[in-house]
Order: C-alpha cells, then structure tokens, then sequence
C-alpha cells in the first residue's frame, strides 16, 4: 500500500536532513520525494510518497508531524487531490517509426499523451520528450513506446507533487 504524504515544512537548513533521518533511523522507504518553496519563501512543501502497510504508513504520518520544522502535514487521496509527476525521455526511432528524412513520425502518439518534443538529435535518430501527468499516464506512456519499437536510452522523473482539492484544510502557518 502507497501513501502521497503533502508536508510543510519551515524553509531552514537541515529540514530535509531531519526528515530523511526520520525514514533511515525506522528503516522506511522513500519511494519518490519531490520539494520546493512556497508562494511564502519562509515555507517548503515537500510530497513524500511511501509504502507498507497500514500501520507503518500511520507511523511515519505521526513520526513527521513530531518533527520541529513540520507545519501541517497531509495524506493526499487519490479522489479529493490532484498529483503529476514531470519526466523526460530519450529515445531513439527505430524501425516503423523512422520516416526517409530521419525525422520521427511520432506527433499523433504525443498529441495522445499531451507530450512534447524538447530535443532532437537528427544524427542520432535521438529525440528527449517531455510528459506531465499522474504517475499512471507516465506508465503508460512508457509502455506505448516499447510497444511502438523506440529504444529508451535515457529517463528521469522528478517523483509525485501534488495539492488538496478545494479550500477545506489550507493552512495559514501565520495562525498557528
């Protein structure tokens, strides 16, 4: 079982420190980690998807809310947050999808995905795609392109971000 956990956090040295010493001292995993500041640069809201089962999951919710520099922290489920995820793809045409200008013919396949072309490297028959959605669209995406015949040469994912819907629960840390 996987929980996204949405964290704010104070914007000092050693925050993220504090928190990765909290999952290696327990022995939890990370399974991705994405942070940043927020509209206030006092802030950083850091999303921290783990897995395990329920009881450590609710263990790490209560171990990151004793943490000094935590705000609020928040389980982002699926049906009341929205989450994306950004990753970056090289691949090199082969086969059916090369055209006799080396060129790739692929532009339907991204229009699908809402993908787009970032860099191409015509020598090499190379082109890096960038896609931004749920963890889910990137898999599948992934998938389509195997399928397609494409060699991945290279790929990077930053990991989930991700927001609450609606107004209910935003945290004002001035009023705390």
């Amino acid at each position: 079982m996987k929980k996204v956990f949405s964290v704010l956090v104070e914007n000092t040295s050693g925050v993220l420190s504090h928190v990765s010493g909290l999952f290696s001292r327990r022995g939890y995993n990370i399974d991705s980690f994405s942070a940043g500041v927020t509209a206030d640069p006092r802030f950083t809201r850091m999303t921290i998807v783990a897995s395990g089962d329920e009881l450590i999951l609710e263990q790490i919710e209560k171990q990151l809310a004793k943490l000094c520099d935590v705000v609020d922290i928040k389980v982002l489920e699926p049906s009341s947050s929205v989450t994306r995820e950004l990753m970056l793809i090289k691949i090199r045409a082969t086969g059916e999808m090369k055209m006799k200008n080396g060129l790739f013919s692929f532009a339907e396949h991204l229009e699908r995905y809402h993908a787009k072309t970032v860099d191409v490297d015509l020598p090499n028959d190379a082109v890096v795609v960038e896609i931004v959605g749920n963890h889910d669209k990137l898999d599948a995406y992934l998938m389509d392109i195997e399928t397609m015949g494409c060699d991945i040469l290279e790929l990077a994912r930053t990991g989930i971000t991700g927001l609450s819907r609606g107004t209910d629960g935003v945290v004002n840390p001035d009023e705390r």
